[in-house]
């Protein structure tokens, strides 16, 4: 085959990867969405339940403890070596050799999980104290409730990452169906147990639905696993070159990820010496925060990983860059518009949501502080998950691992300088601050890396990028105007946060969208077609 025909026919695999993208990702955000649906009611029945309390922080830190193993563990392995090596795997070899490979993961994870959560058990005074400890400050009682409660979350621990670990095969498999529920399964089975059992066990009964919700969640996926035809088998083969390629992917990120562990638990510690509600108001921001990120940065990420780990493998650099590239574009083209409503509206989005029973008017104030900053984070963050992944597929985990220790670097600096004036909200800053010094680096490092080429400039900075950017700013204005005449014309109430919402929301989404349908926006024809044949099916 000649060069001239070697390009035409990558442009051609290239052009067939796309849609598939599009399908993939609009697969897991409709996944995704009814998992922040059932999320988002999560967070309105505990302040609905609990409200913005220290007993409410003391659960938030408490419930912190597993998804921070599950990050040390599971979280940055995922996306760094797990998917890119079992996807090698599952495309390359027999179904019988992927099974022993995830039987071997599971044996060597399990057994380390079962240590791991032992020694937190016994240490669960001490993190109470490391990650709360500015909470007696206010109330003694409330550091004793944060070490009982880190006691009863620690089978959670095991769980997650266990249901984690088949989640990272049901990914390399390209099953994204029942991976896309798994959150929503996990909201669910706190939404059914907390509600009979608050009354008579406070927020302990959070922690009942926790433990059933991820029991449930490990269920679901190993049955897809067998319907896949995967059977689990124990293996102790420790020098399976998988496991080893595995580990080697996987140690640069430790760092990274203890570093980041770090910061968190420190901005938990921080945050509960300002005031005993803070966690609690920051924790419902970041909820609002994350919906979008969820549904739109993470889903595309996600289902672009396999594809970008493909191409790299052939040594396609040409089909590699169009495919970040157009998935860059489809991830702003989708967060930009979420931004800036929330933004606009996010005074009634928290008091309709979350301002009941125990959750006052103060704590939906403080609330919209805090997400009016996390937004400028999250459309740093929303271009950052591409990228990270867009690394890990090159199997290259140490600049990304590096990038995470320089971006704690900013958190701190910011957080020196601005917790004092500013207290929780000086914490939300140098969070947002660790947001845009991460994406910035990143984004530097890739066009390093892989270059720019035409087929990611021309998505990235071509016509696209100014049309979307001048949709938004269309948007957030009709947004504004609209939701300004509504607070002329209406008393505060529900009858007029409903109105705000409704009409504001349509018409910035509508003005949105019209803006790029003009403009023939391609990635908005590839989303609404394919959004239209999954409606009809």
């Amino acid at each position: 085959m000649s060069e001239a025909e070697q390009v035409v026919t990558k442009r051609e695999g290239a052009a067939v990867a796309q849609p598939g993208l599009a399908r993939s990702a609009s697969l897991l955000a409709m996944g995704s969405a009814a998992s922040r649906v059932f999320g988002l009611a999560r967070e309105v029945m505990i302040a609905t339940l609990f409200g913005a309390t220290g007993e409410v922080s003391a659960f938030r830190v408490a419930s912190q403890v597993p998804v921070l193993l599950y990050d040390f563990l599971v979280g940055g392995m995922l996306s760094a070596a797990l998917v890119p090596v079992l996807s090698q795997y599952a495309q390359l070899r027999s179904r019988v050799e992927f099974a022993k490979l995830l039987g071997l993961l599971a044996t060597v994870l399990g057994t380390l999980l079962l240590l791991l959560v032992g020694l937190l058990e016994i240490a669960a005074p001490q993190l109470a104290w490391l990650l709360a400890g500015g909470l007696s400050e206010f109330d003694p009682a409330l550091l004793e409730l944060t070490t009982n409660l880190i006691r009863l979350t620690m089978p959670v621990a095991w769980l997650l990452c266990m249901a984690g670990l088949a989640t990272s095969a049901l990914y390399a498999l390209q099953r994204f169906t029942l991976p896309a529920m798994a959150t929503a399964i996990y909201n669910l089975g706190i939404l059914s147990v907390a509600p009979l059992l608050a009354q008579r066990f406070g927020v302990v009964s959070l922690v009942i639905g926790m433990l059933v919700g991820t029991t449930a969640q490990l269920i679901v996926m190993v049955i897809d696993l067998r319907r896949a035809g995967v059977r689990f088998q124990i293996n102790v083969d420790w020098r399976h070159p998988a496991l080893l390629k595995i580990v080697r992917l996987y140690l640069p990120i430790v760092v990274g990820v203890v570093v980041s562990l770090l910061q968190v638990g420190l901005d938990r510690n921080l945050a509960s010496r300002t005031q005993a509600e803070s966690i609690a108001w920051m924790a419902t921001a970041t909820t609002l925060q994350q919906m979008p990120l969820g549904l739109i940065s993470i889903a595309i990420s996600l289902a672009a990983l396999p594809r970008l780990s493909r191409f790299f493998a052939e040594g396609d650099e040409s089909s590699y860059r169009a495919t970040l590239g157009r998935g860059l574009r489809m991830v702003l083209l989708l967060i930009v518009p979420a931004a800036v409503l929330l933004w606009t509206m996010g005074e009634p989005v928290v008091r309709l949501l979350f301002e009941h029973n125990r959750f006052t008017a103060l704590d939906t104030l403080q609330v919209v502080d805090a997400l009016n900053i996390y937004l400028l984070g999250m459309l740093f963050a929303a271009i950052d998950y591409p990228l990270n992944l867009a690394f890990y597929a090159r199997q290259n985990t140490f600049l990304p691992a590096v990038v995470g220790v320089v971006s704690v670097g900013f958190y701190l600096v910011a957080a020196w300088l601005l917790m004092g004036p500013l207290g929780y909200l000086g914490l939300v800053w140098a969070d947002t601050a660790k947001q845009m010094g991460h994406a910035l680096i990143m984004v530097v490092l890739i066009i390093w890396q892989v270059g720019m080429g035409k087929e990611m400039g021309e998505e990235i900075f071509g016509q696209g990028m100014l049309w979307i950017g001048m949709a938004g700013l269309g948007a957030g204005l009709v947004a504004w105007a609209v939701a300004s005449t509504v607070d002329w014309v209406l008393l505060p109430g529900l009858v007029h946060d409903l109105v705000s919402l409704v009409v504001a929301g349509s018409g910035g989404v509508a003005v949105y969208l019209l803006i790029l349908r003009w403009a023939r926006l391609p990635e908005l024809m590839t989303l609404s077609a394919g959004m239209r044949q999954r409606l009809r099916r």
